[in-house]
Order: structure tokens, then C-alpha cells, then sequence
């Protein structure tokens, strides 16, 4: 067991770090629980309401109030305690997710209560994901920074490929209310373990006032080529082509399956997920250049069209080993386009950027709500060729025409603020 012991602290020095190897644990049933909640709410407004678009208004209500919370969610993490941050996000959200089951177990949830809390959670995280993004550096020495935020990125992969699967199976024999239960549970870990740590003093950014950070960091996105390409793909493939997962749904009944085979299908891309952080691992610094990142973007784009065409055609095990392919390769572009910004991004500025980069991640239920308007009025392919086109048209115009994202190399260095 030490030897065992000994190859994972040398790989991952951050979980050698007593303090922060309880932080990724409670992180792993609190991330566990964003999935079942994800799983719940989208199942159960599809028992509700049978329609696509119900499902895009759930996406709006769970990215909206994100996005715009969140760029003021980067000043907080600079300006204040980033651990009673996580705190009282954590514990609001265990109250939540506690509602929901309450009303779910009692037959009184409707539409309204699942979207309006789905939308508090959005604003609670909106302020969260910020200040957990910049917290490491009070966790982990610097030399082991690389390796945290390589373990946050893991936590995420490996429960969006064992929760969906998992919760499935939940919901197919007890019901929706008890993902909410565990997720509820998840969150409370979370509360209870970070209310115990202690981390070193961090100097806040205090000395601007906070409409004022908040313009400093989006200025220096704004005038800096790099981070305004990556970003803007991001953003694209986010709300144009991954936001297909709100509609999932939908697929599997086009696909003539139940619960159980819609947890496969999100665990499809969980598992394709993993694969492809260890490929990044196999390439290396490789996965960092420019046309490896641009042209993964653009196979993902059009794998995730080919799911849409498989699942119309009633191809259940080709749609699965599709969307496996296309989180295989979204997964190469995003941690190497992320790793980039992480490394280059200025120290002080890092609450801030990376606030930014994480309404990503909320783009993806909100982009559920322009693909599930197309596909209600016309069909979930169509929506899926329509969003792929956009992504594509964006790899061009802030990609393949963009000098420092076409030329990206596996630079590391800092840019000046």
C-alpha cells in the first residue's frame, strides 16, 4: 500500500497535502451531488411535461442567473474569504436540494418549484464556483498547484461518469426524490468538512473598488487575443453544441429506452471524459498547441451532430459510442485550452479570469434552451446541425483567423496585467 501510496503523491503531490486531500473528498460527494440534482430535475420536468422546451426553460433557470452573478463571483473570490464563501454556498444548497426532496417524496413539486429552485442554486454557484476555482493556492504549496487543479478537473469527470448511471438506476427503483436526498447529503459533507479547515493567509484584492476589479478583468480579457479566443470558443461549443445533454431526455426516448438507459447515455460522456484526460496526459505539452486545440474543437462539433443523427435513427449502441467519442475530444480541447489560461493567467487576476471561464460550464443549460426551441418546432437533428454550424463558424473567426490562438504553444510563462 506505501508504494501504492508513494506513485500517487508523486503524480498528484496536491493529495500528499493532508488539508487539501479532505477538501477533494468532501469536493467529490458535493460535485456528486450538482450531478444527481442535474439528473433529478431534468427527469423529473420530462415526467412533468413531456416537452423539449420545458427542458431548455429548466437549462435557462440553471445558467442564467449564473452567467450574471458570476463575473461579480471573481471580484468576491479576490475581495473576500474564499473559504466562508464555499461554506455558506455549500450549506444554502444542501437546503435547497433538502426542499426539493421534501416536495417531491410529498407528490407537491410542480414545474415552478423545480425551476425556481434550480435558479437559486444557479445564483448560490454563481458566487461559489469562482472562489473554489482560486482556492487551491490556500491549500497547496505552489509546486503542487498543477496537479490541484488537475484533481478538480477529475472530480468532475469521473462523477459525470459514474452519478448519471448510478442515479438512473435510483430513479428507476425509488424515484426522483431520492437523487435529491443524496445530493442534498453530498453538499452537507461539504459544509461540515470545510467548516473544519484551517488555510494560510491570502492577501485580497481590496485596494480598487469592485465595479472597478470587475472592469480590470474583463479589460485585460478583452484587450489580450489569446484569452478572448479561447474564452469565446468556449463559450461557443458550451452553449451551440455541448448544451445537447439538456436534451438528453428527449434522445432517449427517440432511442426507445427508460431511466436506466438515459443514465448510460450522460455516462457515455462522462467515461469519454475520462479517456480523454489521460490522452491529454499521453501528449503532453502536444495538447497545449494551437491546431491540436482548434481542430479538436471542430471533430467535437461534428460528433455530437452524428449522435443527434444516430439517436433519430433509433441506433441506441451507435449513439452511445458516439457521444463517448465526442466527450473524448471536447475533453482534449478544454483542458488544453484551459491549462493555457491557468498558466498564463496573471496571480492577481486569477479570481477574476477564471471566474469568467467558469460561466462556461453555465452556457451549457442555457445553450438547452435555444436547442430545445429548434427541436420543439422543428427536430432535435436539426437543432444539433444548426448548433454545430455556429461552434464551427466560431473555431474560424476567433480561432483559425486568430494568430495567438492558431499559433498557441505550450508556453507557461504569466502575461502581464
Amino acid at each position: 500500500m506505501s508504494a501504492i501510496t508513494a506513485f500517487i503523491t508523486r503524480h498528484y503531490p496536491a493529495l500528499g497535502i493532508a488539508v487539501f486531500r479532505r477538501y477533494w473528498f468532501a469536493s467529490l460527494a458535493s460535485v456528486g451531488g450538482t450531478q444527481l440534482a442535474t439528473l433529478g430535475q431534468g427527469w423529473l420536468i420530462w415526467e412533468l411535461t413531456e416537452s423539449e422546451l420545458y427542458l431548455g426553460y429548466l437549462g435557462a433557470a440553471a445558467a442564467l442567473p449564473n452567467v450574471a452573478i458570476t463575473l461579480f463571483g471573481g471580484v468576491f473570490a479576490d475581495r473576500f474569504n474564499r473559504r466562508l464563501i464555499i461554506l455558506v454556498a455549500s450549506g444554502a444548497t444542501a437546503v435547497l436540494l433538502a426542499t426539493l426532496t421534501v416536495l417531491d417524496y410529498l407528490g407537491a413539486v410542480t414545474v415552478v418549484h423545480i425551476l425556481m429552485i434550480a435558479a437559486l442554486t444557479s445564483v448560490i454557484t454563481g458566487f461559489e464556483w469562482p472562489a473554489r476555482v482560486s482556492f487551491y493556492p490556500e491549500l497547496v504549496t505552489r509546486n503542487a498547484f498543477t496537479s490541484a487543479v488537475a484533481l478538480n478537473s477529475f472530480v468532475w469527470q469521473v462523477t459525470r461518469m459514474a452519478i448519471p448511471a448510478v442515479g438512473g438506476l435510483v430513479i428507476a427503483f425509488v424515484d426522483t426524490y431520492a437523487v435529491f436526498a443524496i445530493g442534498s447529503i453530498g453538499f452537507a459533507i461539504m459544509f461540515l468538512v470545510v467548516a473544519r479547515i484551517e488555510t494560510k493567509q491570502v492577501q485580497l484584492s481590496t485596494e480598487r473598488s469592485p465595479l472597478g476589479q470587475l472592469l480590470e478583468g474583463v479589460t485585460f480579457v478583452w484587450r489580450e487575443p489569446l484569452f478572448l479566443g479561447l474564452l469565446v470558443i468556449t463559450f461557443a461549443g458550451m452553449f451551440f453544441v455541448m448544451s445537447y445533454v439538456q436534451l438528453m431526455p428527449s434522445f432517449a426516448i427517440l432511442l426507445g429506452t427508460d431511466e436506466t438507459g438515459f443514465g448510460f447515455l450522460l455516462s457515455a460522456g462522462g467515461v469519454g471524459s475520462v479517456s480523454g484526460t489521460l490522452i491529454v496526459g499521453a501528449l503532453g505539452p502536444l495538447s497545449r498547441d494551437g491546431r491540436v486545440v482548434l481542430v479538436t474543437a471542430a471533430l467535437s462539433a461534428l460528433l455530437v451532430f452524428a449522435f443527434a443523427v444516430a439517436a433519430s435513427a433509433g441506433f441506441f449502441w451507435l449513439a452511445i459510442a458516439l457521444t463517448f467519442a465526442a466527450a473524448v475530444i471536447a475533453s482534449v480541447f478544454m483542458i488544453g485550452s484551459m491549462t493555457t489560461m491557468q498558466l498564463r493567467v496573471p496571480d492577481e487576476l486569477r479570481g477574476r479570469v477564471m471566474g469568467i471561464h467558469t460561466i462556461g460550464y453555465s452556457l451549457i443549460p442555457a445553450g438547452g434552451l435555444f436547442l430545445g426551441a429548434i427541436a420543439e418546432s422543428a427536430s432535435t437533428t436539426m437543432a444539433m446541425a444548426i448548433g454545430a454550424s455556429c461552434y464551427i463558424l466560431a473555431i474560424i473567426g476567433f480561432g483559425v483567423l486568430n494568430r495567438q490562438v492558431r499559433s498557441m504553444a505550450a508556453r507557461s510563462e504569466p502575461l502581464v496585467a
